[in-house]
């Protein structure tokens, strides 16, 4: 059942436009995987699923029961951002506030789900540290728990593994791919192809062409073997 469908989808900014009809559905339990060029508007289209931009064209549709408050979203962290003076279970509970409606308090189902979600992620020794003298990745970590207290359903990964070393990002990706098992649609922006044709089972590449489909149609494509073509030539210089 579809859980995102994408209509005639026309985005951009200050009347530039920087994508238009672009069509694509996202199946409950997909991993979709987003990738394209810099600037081909991968961050915009993510926004305007979340509801914090509005398309200028075309339409979103959320079905199988799925509602915007239900989406866990971990977005690209800025350096101000990675300096909050918040405990780790502080940041964890905040994803909690759309359970809240009007309550100003979270109640103790959500105190709950929030410990379980930072034992999930492995952080329950972390839990009463300061969140800025963590590590990248434990802070990520951090983050992905607070996306899981505001959904069971899906999540939506802007470049996740940014700025992480190796041993690092390999760990980052288990642990998605493991939340993907579990039956949670994965949506997530990256810049690593190889990463995303190992774990994904979608592709959409957005650029000057666009391109939906498996990532085995994708993989024998003209188009999708000339962009893994200019990765690897990228990677050599």
């Amino acid at each position: 059942m579809s859980m995102i469908e994408v209509n005639d989808l026309r985005l951009g900014y200050e009347n530039r436009v920087i994508i238009e009809q672009l069509n694509f559905t996202v199946q409950t339990g997909d991993y979709l995987c987003i990738v394209g060029e810099n600037g081909s508007g991968k961050s915009t289209l993510m926004k305007t699923l979340l509801g914090l931009q509005k398309p200028m064209g075309g339409s979103i549709v959320f079905g199988d029961g799925l509602k915007k408050n239900e989406i866990g979203y971990l977005p690209q962290q800025t350096a101000v951002q990675r300096d909050f003076p918040a405990s780790v279970r502080e940041i964890v509970l905040s994803g909690c506030q759309a359970r809240c409606g009007w309550r100003p308090f979270y109640n103790k189902a959500e105190k709950q789900l929030a410990e379980k979600n930072i034992e999930r992620m492995g952080m329950t020794a972390y839990a009463g540290r300061c969140y800025r003298e963590l590590s990248g990745g434990q802070q990520q970590r951090v983050l992905l728990a607070r996306a899981l207290c505001a959904t069971q359903k899906i999540l939506l990964l802007d470049e996740p593994v940014a700025g992480l070393d190796p041993k690092v990002t390999a760990e980052m990706y288990e642990l998605i791919d493991s939340l993907h098992q579990e039956g949670i649609t994965i949506i997530m922006i990256s810049h690593d192809i190889k990463a995303a044709l190992c774990y994904a089972d979608h592709i959409l590449h957005i650029g000057r062409r666009i391109f939906f489909g498996t990532k085995e149609d994708y993989q024998n494509s003209d188009f999708g073997r000339l962009f893994l073509w200019q990765e690897d030539g990228d990677k050599d210089v």
